[in-house]
């Protein structure tokens, strides 16, 4: 079976790699172009295409897959790429791009007695039709969902309607020392969705990958997160904001404003009891356990933060050296976030 391969993340790079160590042909990988990431900006492969040079896999860039754009040379160039393979499936994990209809086109499913050619398919982490779209898994922690899992499915030009070829469950922890960020969530979903790929697949060599429709029922779009969307409203239940604390951790990470200054939010805990007549946002205690924050119902502690230039720090360590006292309100007026 040979296997075209197209993601960008570490997400995806989880897959690929185990399709590499499982002995699955992968002839071709797409990826998005290298760009600048980290504190000094500097130009980087992404995870997917250091995977592929570690095993001598051909990589291509395509800044755009539309044969009408700006980058029309290079989606050509791809599409001549694809079709000198002629591959068995392509197998898509958090890339990045739209598949255009000419790549659906291109490696459409193809039963006839000669050839079982297996499209399109897609490594995605949610539990279709639930949260449909670019930002699943944050999405899901913010909601408070309790279980997530991923989806094998066939890609169709609508956005994530494809019939689900297989899917397994995965709960969400949202309480305790051990409760799940984006970051750790992502970790977990990536290694199940490796796990299921290789079972499609292999399913797949021995005939078609039959998928069931979608439900219509129940349907969710986890849009893509924005940095206004990691503001926090201290308004909000403390259950509320800890969970966007931890859907939006590690990226762009949830924030809030004290004196005009920007606050990254990392790590926080909900406190029982419940708060009357106090201004959200309004400092209640300071110390060594952390910082307890008034929110729209009971108390949220913080655990660990960040000011804009620093290092993510514990609270009592944060503290040495940015003022934070009772009586102080987080969530102030903002000259420029």
């Amino acid at each position: 079976m040979r296997i075209i391969f197209a993601g960008t993340p570490e997400f995806a790079a989880v897959a690929l790699r185990r399709l590499c160590a499982d002995g699955f042909e992968v002839a071709l990988v797409l990826t998005q172009p290298d760009r600048p990431a980290g504190r000094g900006l500097q130009v980087q492969p992404s995870a997917v295409k250091l995977v592929a040079q570690a095993h001598g896999i051909p990589v291509l860039q395509p800044r755009s897959l539309r044969l009408d754009g700006v980058a029309a040379d290079a989606a050509q160039a791809t599409r001549d790429a694809i079709a000198a393979l002629d591959a068995d499936v392509m197998v898509v994990a958090a890339y990045g791009l739209l598949l255009p209809r000419w790549l659906l086109d291109d490696m459409r499913l193809e039963r006839t007695p000669q050839r079982v050619r297996h499209g399109c398919i897609n490594i995605h982490a949610s539990l279709l039709p639930r949260w449909r779209g670019a930002a699943p898994i944050h999405r899901a922690i913010e909601a408070g969902d309790a279980l997530t899992g991923v989806c094998i499915m066939h890609m169709e030009e609508g956005l994530d309607t494809g019939g689900v070829i297989l899917s397994e469950s995965l709960a969400i922890q949202h309480d305790g020392p051990h409760a799940d960020t984006t970051g750790s969530l992502q970790d977990r979903l990536a290694m199940l969705g490796a796990e299921l790929v290789v079972t499609a697949l292999r399913s797949a060599q021995r005939g078609p990958l039959v998928a069931q429709q979608q439900a219509v029922n129940g349907v969710c779009y986890a849009a893509k997160v924005s940095k206004l969307d990691a503001r926090v409203d201290w308004t909000l239940s403390a259950a509320q904001v800890d969970r966007r604390v931890r859907a939006f951790n590690p990226a762009p990470g949830a924030w809030s404003t004290c004196n005009g200054q920007v606050l990254k939010l990392w790590r926080s805990q909900v406190l029982g009891g419940a708060v009357i007549g106090d201004t959200p946002g309004r400092i209640l205690a300071v110390g060594a356990q952390g910082i307890d924050v008034a929110c729209g119902a009971s108390v949220l502690r913080l655990h660990e933060l960040q000011r804009a230039g620093g290092r993510r720090l514990p609270a009592a360590e944060f503290m040495r050296g940015f003022e934070l006292g009772v009586g102080m309100h987080l969530g102030d007026a903002l000259a420029a976030a």
